[in-house]
């Protein structure tokens, strides 16, 4: 369901002059209609639209007019008006094309003086001689020409005329351009009417050509001559012209070669002509010298690229291919067009011209195409697919078929698909499918890897071309596999296109395979099996974007696939209802009736009836755990096809139960995905609310009753009403006091989506009006809003409370209005930051109260300034200027104060709050429709001014050389501090004139004293009362204030001016008198931003001075004023010359990566127009390439850091976009030698401009995977699109490897090793690759092999990755195989251990990369991996003792344990393997860890290599556990089977780095054996376990490293406990109590939460155990467990505790939270109880579903014992809260003890005992934090549990007999008074307005007084007998 607005046509009207409306109204005799009176009318209508409906009835009336009306002088003077009409309407007016279609139908008769008529007009017209009135006419022609016949005939007569006038515009236009050469506005103008001009002239030969004999056009002595040469000329001067549009020059190309086939002879010569032009073969002998004279610089200088490109559009373009009529000269010239293209595709990289060239190789395929269907045998085999062209175009598909430009990538398609059909034309007659060409590409296509984009474009196009069948022959798992590759969504949409061309292509192949509907079962199982499996058990972006891109076109394809999937699904959601990370069969149902809803194939109402679908089932997804299949049940309700389908009442009860459980999502998507969905219920109700009333309207009554059977509409208009009241209450109910930020976030989005849907339109009757359901309380409480810590719920309470305007200020007194005010005010010079933003949305929601002035302002400003009561000036005009006012004289006043002293202006009253507050003003005025424009003026003058001096006081701070380390820690001792401040700001000079420093930090005494002289002192202007009256309490001083107040206050100054810049008219001239600020202003406005933008130190200052700046730079580009317009430029060139000067003198920042310089110059390129030449961006690249560029002298490096540090900035700058890339490659290698700089500040630059070059070319970085294919490219594609970077890269590789090579290991480390490994790393090759590329990968590769004998280890590391990307697949084998063979033997004399181990990393990295693999089991992978085994084999010493370096030999171990894995996976171990295990277990019982370890830890490389032959081990152990080894009766296996080390001789180790990774695989085995993941395995696995437990509880006790212990626990909660706890006697001498008690100690002792939660558990665990087998547990251990599990649940606690908690809850469930038996007693069930509320209220999502699973597990239970069809399971917290308390309140039935629950839930209800303490003392406590907001709650509400709990509570109390008053209910009872009374003395005791001053004390008392009205409630119903004391409490 898209909502769409209608959109309005608007047509100009026309309008006679005195003279035609005379000449008609002579014509006009009687009241008898004829020609004139129509016309006369026609004229007199002032609407368009009526003016098309009055001329559509001349043709009619013309045809009625007898033979002889033509001579008729009254037809005459029509046709003449008509005619004048015609050519003074614009070309888009649609009443100059209704003119033209009702002229056309003109009888013959008429035609003549018609004819006459319009040449007369045309003439008229031709006589233009204003170059800007030019193309009103050249419009005019083109209409003429465009399906007109007047027009034509009126062009043929005139034709000389207009040949000539076209001639004339050209010569014109061009000139008219050359004498306006830097003003842009006007040249931009010019070139589009150049444009036009050219594009008017080819239509005039193109359409004439064929009514003017043939041989004019190629006559030297015709008429036209003349002007045809001129034209000819001119188009070959604009195409060589570089300074002209490319789309001017793209036409010109095209005009051309027509211009020259018009007049060239013979035809057939004309393709050798163009041939020789693009060759520059041109022999002057064979051409005529009319072409030579007019052409002569296209057959004399070399043509640029950019000329050839257009030559070879023109000739593709305008010569004809299809009728083979240029014969052999024609077939040549397309072989050289595409030869040239080819050529050009390497040179050109800027961005238009790489388009415009895909563009027109597409084009050249299409003429290819043309010029087979009649050519010489000779061309089929030139174009054939294994010719040398096509391969070439193949090549230019493959590096750009992942090109960054959007038109590039879809020309490259298209190349790829037609180069398929004309290898198809080519072969006609024979059998495609086997074809070898089809075959080797569809083979190599399906090589590639799948994140490879162009992959599937390409492949869609071989399943169109071959059909899907063919392709799924060869690999039906492709399906699958494309569905695998959209979890990630850059590649989903690619996917999913080509599964749609798949899919539907099988369709149409098995309906024409099988007679009847049996082909359906294979295309599902296909198709939709794989599909619903993910739905189900994806991942959750899987699962979204096969939702969004696949299943809609799916069920497109064949909508009878739903109810397979219905059925499918419906069968299995009861065992997969899903989880909090899988959506189950129940998500995957949803998300399937969700999408054929919306997409109009199913009814809803249907299949609920049908019983499909249950309204339980649509409950359950509501509520669920995983909140996208919470969105697709809401999804499902609310999209329908018809946007007026009439929505049912259990749609409406199942919204309302979705709103009461699902406002506050944590998730934004999620939040913003529930909101439009209601909007667009919404919506529909309000459509279909409209439908309803017409029905009503257009029946009878006799009608309706009849018709009441069927539907009621009075009946659903009332629905619709109640429905949405009960929405709106339950709405401004979720707004109560402590409501998250989620909450509000949803509710206001909601309820602005009401009050916008439901505004009352003028004629239409509204269902519901929002107004409706407001009072002053509601009001009140979306005025509250404004005080939440989120500016974006301000924003939204704003916009809601401006649409309701009117309702609220009639709602509130002019008490409260004033208060409100005071309150802004008061906020608008608050210390804290965010509190200016309040005041502002306070002011600007206030300033639409038409009477502000007369309740607010008066008694604010003692001058009275109010305007006159002019009722045109609008109410927010007048207020809006008044409060500015205001704001201003106080902001005046303090900037006085704030010269005095700094720090107390920081202190008492930061000035950025009032400036904020006046932008905030501002910004909501309509500036260019304003009545006051004198005040304003006058109100923009002193705006400016004040900006200026505050600055003045603000900007020595911010501009210091270290603004942030200049103020002295806050910590500091008073008077130290005191001192440094005071010589800090004596040294950046502030305008401070007084002698306040003394006391810098405590300045309580002297605030009193200043603010008594405050009193005495007047200035000029009012003062501020606030400033005079209120005497500041407390006015202690921080560092962090004094640094705000100036980088706050220069943030609002620059966005302050930036606001007012846009009040600068777009036609200002130099002495404008309309605007309200003047072009001095704006000159003078833009000289501050270069001074501080260049001179600013502070980052958070000069990122927002730079925002105001750019919105100056914008206003500046688009001005009329040329002084203005030229002004950007002029400040680049100065900016960048100083930059080139590096005076000594230069106040411009070097350091800090040059602060505000690199913002400054990228805001004056970004203001450059998008589509003009981008001049100032080259001159600047130019300029900054040459800077950035090393130094031979290093004399100075300043000018070379601000080159780089811009450079960084503007390539990170996203609106330059492709503009940029060509200047990549520059960037580069300025940034690789600049990092061999000896100055640190230059490799520093360069660094961060690698960074940023890295991301431009492959990137942002989307995953945490360094070797992720994602953000990388092939070699081929990077260095086709960087050309220059192949011999720079190629060069600087053989310098490092030279350095490294030399045979003495000292340490060389080249500068630029690491960057070019790194850019190397990033590259990978394709199969595609053809023999074509000149750019090869392989000379690359023994340079990086060097690199691996680097001295340093990280740079063995990095080039062992580099070169896994340049090795081919298929050679890895012999790669690898060949440094193997370079490893030297044990006698070798000069071993080097850097060169073993760079090898031994890169054959690892190598086999590593092969390995994983997924296409490896066939014969030439098998054969290569026996190739390495075999020579792996020979260089076995490497992992022995006579190898000393313990390095090597890890590396070398670390090959053979990945080969060992590989083998034990995935080959069944043959007798040629055996011999490989039995050198590994040699290697094993030969190593260290048999004989004992001869080293300390301190050797290097011990620990390593301890951790691989540990891995050798382990993975030795898998293997032997194998069904290969255990099943073999070979000798050689049994050997084998016998293992050197056992897994407890290694546990036994005295190196922690052993044990742990052999806990870490007994933990995985363990894992395995416990989910059943074994078969053939299980039994030698459980051989590897047996007899473990007595070693594991024995180290378990001894174990002192935290890793190890905390492992070893995890591995006995993993394990069976029967075969664990029989062992605890013998091993450790406990019992099982014991050991219980132990591990409880452990809890409490342990300082890690690691060992904590695993303790816990498995504590918890053994509780468990032992109580399920009837043994005795103490009282004492069960409470010491039971308060565990409660301190575990703390809010302090950190995640892993909670979360261990909340599993050890879920574990208990069955046997003590929910047993029919209280096991713990009373109250420690209910403790446990409460952590699970605790836990649901968490602010963590993970540890909300893990304690939700406790409500599954209950409801589960509850479910099979008592029978119930359906309950909600896999729930979302708050939903399982309110379950919590509804389980609870029947468990308490259960367990008989209703009367002892109740008082416990009370207390729960009241608070905890501290709350009276906290009450009390909150009014105390004041936060000092200057950015503290408070309590910011994020998820958890207090008031949602304790409305929850008193609802279900009430239930509980009316259901029982609970009378009897007893000691705990009055102590309860006389408790919740007190505190009742306390809250209201509190509350009293606050200030005006406490929801602005003190918010957080505010909530908290409003939380506490509901707490205690609900309890008092409860108690009140259970004390009934007491009716005096009910009588009280109710007061």
């Amino acid at each position: 369901m898209v909502l769409k607005k209608k959109k309005e046509i608007h047509v100009d009207a026309f309008f006679l002059n005195s003279r035609q409306l005379e000449k008609l109204q002579a014509f006009i005799e009687s009241e008898e209609q004829n020609l004139a009176s129509l016309l006369l009318h026609c004229a007199q209508l002032s609407n368009g639209i009526q003016q098309i409906q009055c001329i559509k009835q001349i043709l009619p009336l013309v045809k009625k007019m007898d033979q002889n009306s033509a001579c008729d002088p009254m037809v005459k003077a029509c046709l003449d008006i008509l005619g004048e009409i015609y050519f003074s309407l614009g070309m888009k007016n649609p009443l100059k094309k209704v003119l033209a279609s009702s002229l056309n139908g003109l009888p013959e008769q008429f035609m003549t003086e018609a004819i006459k008529s319009f040449v007369c007009c045309l003439r008229e017209e031709l006589k233009t001689a204003d170059v800007y009135l030019y193309r009103k006419v050249l419009d005019s022609l083109a209409s003429c020409m465009e399906d007109f016949s007047l027009g034509k005939a009126s062009i043929k007569n005139l034709f000389k005329e207009v040949l000539q006038f076209l001639q004339k515009s050209l010569l014109d236009i061009q000139e008219e351009n050359r004498q306006n050469s830097g003003n842009r506005i006007v040249q931009t103008q010019l070139m589009h009417d150049l444009l036009v001009a050219i594009k008017v002239s080819m239509m005039l030969v193109q359409k004439l050509q064929e009514n003017i004999k043939g041989s004019l056009w190629k006559n030297p002595d015709a008429f036209i001559w003349p002007s045809m040469c001129s034209l000819l000329k001119s188009s070959t001067n604009f195409l060589v012209d570089e300074t002209l549009l490319q789309t001017v020059r793209t036409t010109s190309g095209l005009a051309f070669i027509l211009f020259t086939k018009a007049m060239y002879g013979p035809p057939e010569e004309l393709p050798s002509l163009v041939s020789d032009l693009l060759l520059g073969s041109v022999k002057h002998t064979g051409i005529p010298a009319w072409f030579v004279s007019n052409c002569g610089i296209l057959c004399t200088e070399e043509l640029s690229d950019s000329v050839l490109l257009f030559l070879c559009h023109g000739a593709l373009a305008m010569l004809e291919w299809k009728t083979g009529s240029m014969g052999e000269n024609g077939e040549k010239l397309l072989l050289d067009v595409v030869s040239v293209l080819l050529s050009l595709s390497s040179e050109l990289k800027e961005s238009s011209m790489a388009t415009s060239l895909s563009r027109i190789l597409a084009i050249w395929t299409n003429s290819a195409l043309d010029a087979l269907v009649s050519c010489s045998p000779n061309l089929k085999v030139t174009l054939n697919g294994n010719s040398h062209i096509t391969g070439k175009l193949l090549e230019y598909v493959y590096t750009h078929w992942e090109h960054p430009l959007d038109a590039v990538r879809h020309q490259t398609k298209l190349i790829f698909k037609n180069l398929l059909r004309i290898h198809r034309a080519t072969i006609t007659g024979s059998d495609e499918k086997s074809d070898p060409f089809f075959a080797g590409l569809t083979k190599s296509l399906l090589s590639l890897e799948w994140h490879v984009k162009g992959k599937y474009a390409s492949l869609g196009c071989l399943v169109e071309c071959l059909g899907t069948e063919n392709i799924l022959q060869l690999d039906r798992t492709i399906p699958v596999q494309i569905l695998d590759v959209m979890n990630d969504q850059s590649l989903a949409p690619y996917a999913s296109d080509l599964l749609e061309t798949m899919f539907i292509n099988h369709k149409v192949h098995l309906t024409a395979s099988f007679q009847e509907s049996g082909w359906i079962d294979q295309w599902h199982d296909t198709w939709v099996s794989p599909l619903l499996l993910i739905l189900c058990e994806g991942s959750h972006d899987q699962t979204t974007y096969v939702i969004d891109y696949y299943l809609p076109k799916l069920l497109k394809c064949s909508p009878d696939s739903l109810n397979y999937m219905i059925k499918i699904l419906q069968a299995s959601i009861d065992a997969n209802l899903g989880s909090r990370s899988t959506r189950g069969a129940l998500g995957a149902l949803m998300a399937c009736l969700r999408t054929a809803r919306s997409h109009g194939h199913l009814e809803l109402s249907n299949i609920m009836s049908n019983g499909l679908v249950s309204s339980e089932c649509i409950k359950q997804g509501l509520v669920h755990q995983h909140s996208q299949v919470c969105i697709d049940a809401l999804g499902l309700l609310c999209e329908t096809h018809r946007s007026t389908e009439i929505v049912s009442v259990e749609e409406m009860q199942l919204i309302q139960f979705f709103i009461t459980y699902n406002l506050n999502s944590q998730s934004p998507s999620v939040r913003q995905q529930m909101c439009s969905l209601l909007r667009k219920l919404f919506c529909r109700i309000q459509e279909s609310s409209q439908m309803l009333y017409k029905f009503q309207q257009n029946k009878t009554k006799q009608e309706l009753l009849e018709d009441s059977t069927k539907w009621d509409p009075a009946g659903i208009l009332q629905q619709y009403k109640v429905f949405m009241s009960s929405v709106c209450d339950r709405l401004f109910e979720a707004l109560f006091p402590g409501s998250s930020h989620a909450t509000r976030f949803s509710t206001l989005t909601i309820l602005g989506s009401v009050a916008e849907i439901f505004s009352g339109q003028k004629g239409q009757t509204q269902v519901f009006q929002l107004t409706q359901e407001i009072d002053s309380a509601r009001v009140q409480t979306l005025i509250q809003c404004f005080a939440s810590t989120f500016e974006e719920i301000k924003v939204l309470a704003f916009e809601l409370l401006i649409k309701l305007r009117d309702v609220a200020f009639n709602l509130q007194d002019s008490e409260n209005v004033e208060l409100l005010f005071q309150a802004a005010m008061d906020l608008s010079t608050s210390t804290r930051p965010y509190d200016c933003v309040t005041a502002s949305h306070l002011l600007n929601f206030l300033v639409h109260h038409e009477e502000l002035q007369h309740i607010c302002l008066g008694k604010w400003v003692e001058h009275n300034f109010q305007i006159d009561e002019d009722q045109s000036i609008s109410t927010v005009e007048k207020n809006t200027l008044a409060v500015v006012k205001l704001l201003l004289v106080n902001v005046e006043e303090e900037i006085f104060q704030a010269k005095k002293s700094l720090l107390q202006a920081a202190a008492s009253f930061p000035m950025y709050g009032r400036v904020h507050c006046i932008t905030g003003a501002l910004q909501q005025l309509p500036l260019h429709n304003l009545t006051l424009i004198t005040e304003w003026k006058q109100m923009v003058a002193r705006l400016i001014l004040m900006s200026y001096k505050l600055s003045a006081i603000v900007s020595p701070v911010v501009q210091s050389s270290s603004p942030e380390g200049l103020i002295p820690m806050d910590s500091d001792s008073g008077v130290e501090t005191a001192n440094q401040l005071q010589m800090i700001l004596r040294e950046i000079q502030p305008q401070d004139t007084n002698d306040y420093f003394i006391q810098a930090k405590i300045l309580k005494e002297y605030c009193k004293v200043e603010s008594e002289k405050l009193v005495d002192h007047k200035p000029t202007e009012n003062i501020c009362t606030e400033i005079r009256g209120k005497e500041r309490q407390t006015c202690d001083v921080t560092a962090q204030m004094v640094l705000v107040c100036c980088w706050r206050s220069m943030k609002e100054i620059s966005l302050l001016l930036g606001t007012l810049c846009k009040l600068l008219p777009s036609q200002a001239a130099s002495q404008s008198s309309d605007g309200l600020i003047t072009v001095e202003q704006i000159k003078n406005i833009g000289d501050y931003f270069k001074h501080y933008l260049l001179q600013s130190r502070h980052r958070g200052a000069f990122e927002l001075a730079y925002a105001g700046f750019v919105q100056l730079t914008e206003i500046l580009s688009r001005c009329n004023d040329e002084s203005l317009r030229r002004m950007p430029e002029q400040w680049l060139c100065r900016v960048l010359g100083e930059i080139k000067s590096s005076d000594p003198s230069s106040k411009l920042c070097a350091t800090r990566r040059s602060a505000g310089i690199p913002f400054y110059i990228q805001a004056l390129l970004a203001s450059e127009p998008k589509k003009g030449k981008a001049d100032m961006l080259k001159m600047t690249m130019e300029e900054l390439m040459s800077l950035a560029a090393p130094l031979n002298e290093s004399s100075n490096i300043v000018p070379q850091v601000h080159a780089l540090n811009i450079l960084r900035a503007l390539f990170r700058d996203t609106r330059l976009g492709e503009n940029i890339m060509p200047y990549v490659a520059d960037g580069m290698q300025a940034a690789i030698l600049g990092f061999m700089s000896p100055v640190w500040a230059v490799r520093n630059s360069s660094t961060l401009l690698f960074s940023a070059l890295i991301t431009r070319i492959f990137g942002v970085k989307r995953g945490k995977d360094e070797n992720s294919k994602k953000n990388r490219m092939t070699g081929r594609e990077f260095f086709s699109r960087f050309p220059s970077l192949y011999p720079f890269l190629l060069k600087q590789l053989e310098i490092v490897a030279n350095t490294l090579d030399s045979e003495s290991e000292e340490l060389k480390l080249h500068p630029s090793l690491f960057l070019l490994l790194l850019i190397l790393g990033k590259l990978y090759p394709s199969p595609m690759d053809g023999t074509y590329s000149a750019l090869s990968m392989a000379p690359f590769v023994p340079f990086i092999v060097r690199c691996g004998h680097s001295p340093v280890y990280r740079s063995r590391e990095m080039s062992g990755q580099a070169l896994v990307p340049f090795v081919m697949v298929n050679e890895v084998p012999q790669t690898a195989v060949s440094l193997l063979k370079g490893l030297p033997d044990c006698t070798s004399p000069c071993i080097r251990q850097n060169a073993i181990h760079g090898t031994l990393l890169q054959v690892f990295h190598l086999l590593q990369s092969y390995l994983e693999l997924k296409q490896h089991i066939n014969s030439d992978f098998q054969k290569g991996l026996n190739d390495i085994i075999t020579c792996i084999g020979t260089k076995v010493w490497l992992a022995k003792r006579p190898n000393p370096c313990l390095v090597t030999r890890a590396a070398y171990i670390d090959v053979l344990v990945i080969l060992s894995t590989h083998l034990g996976k995935f080959q069944r171990p043959g007798t040629q393997l055996f011999g490989f295990w039995e050198e590994l277990n040699t290697i094993i019982s030969e190593s260290e860890l048999m004989t004992g370890i001869p080293y300390s830890s301190a050797v290097p490389g011990l620990t390593q290599y301890l951790q691989s032959i540990t891995k050798l081990v382990i993975s030795m152990l898998s293997v032997i556990a194998g069904p290969g080894i255990q099943s073999s009766s070979s000798p050689l296996a049994e050997k084998i089977a016998k293992p050197s080390l056992s897994v407890a001789r290694l546990l036994h180790c005295e190196f922690h780095e052993v044990r742990l990774l052999v806990l870490d695989a007994v933990l995985l085995w363990l894992k395995q054996i416990n989910s059943k993941q074994i078969t053939e395995k299980e039994r030698g696995m459980l051989c590897l376990l047996s007899d473990l437990e007595d070693t594991l509880l024995t180290i378990a006790l001894k174990e002192r490293n935290l890793q190890c212990f905390c492992k070893v626990l995890e591995v006995l909660y993993n394990m069976d406990l029967n075969s664990v706890l029989p062992k605890t006697e013998c091993s450790i001498k406990m019992n099982p109590n014991e050991l219980l008690i132990w591990s409880l100690n452990v809890v409490d002792i342990s300082n890690s939460p690691e060992i904590q939660s695993i303790a816990l558990k498995f504590a918890s665990k053994l509780v468990v155990h032992l109580l399920q087998n009837h043994q005795q547990i103490s009282e004492v251990v069960l409470k010491k467990w039971v308060q565990l599990i409660v301190y575990s649940c703390g809010d302090e606690q950190q995640t892993e505790m909670l979360l261990a908690a909340a599993e050890v809850l879920k574990n208990i469930t069955s046997s003590f939270l929910i047993s029919e038996k209280l096991i713990l007693g009373l109250s420690d069930t209910l403790a446990m109880w409460k952590c699970v509320v605790l836990l649901l209220q968490n602010e963590d999502l993970v540890i909300r579903d893990t304690a939700a699973e406790v409500i599954q597990m209950a409801q589960s239970q509850r479910r099979s014992t008592k029978g119930t069809v359906f309950a909600l399971r896999i729930v979302n917290a708050p939903m399982a809260l309110d379950l919590a308390f509804g389980i609870l309140c029947e468990l308490l039935q259960l367990w008989g003890e209703i009367h002892a629950g109740i008082l416990i839930l009370l207390e729960w209800l009241l608070g905890d005992n501290d709350q009276k303490r906290d009450l009390e003392t909150s009014a105390l406590e004041e936060d000092d934090y200057l950015f503290d907001k408070g309590e910011v709650n994020f998820w958890a509400e207090k008031l949602t549990n304790v409305r929850q709990l008193g609802k279900h509570l009430l239930q509980l109390v009316s259901v029982t007999n609970l009378t009897s008053a007893d000691q705990e209910l009055n102590r309860l009872s006389r408790t919740a008074l007190e505190q009742a009374q306390l809250v209201a003395h509190l509350l009293r005791a606050l200030p005006p307005t406490p929801e602005f001053s003190k918010t957080a004390e505010f909530t908290r008392l409003a939380i506490q007084n509901e707490r205690i009205s609900i309890c008092l409630k409860i108690l009140n119903l259970l004390k009934s007998d007491d009716v005096c004391q009910n009588k009280n409490l109710e007061k």
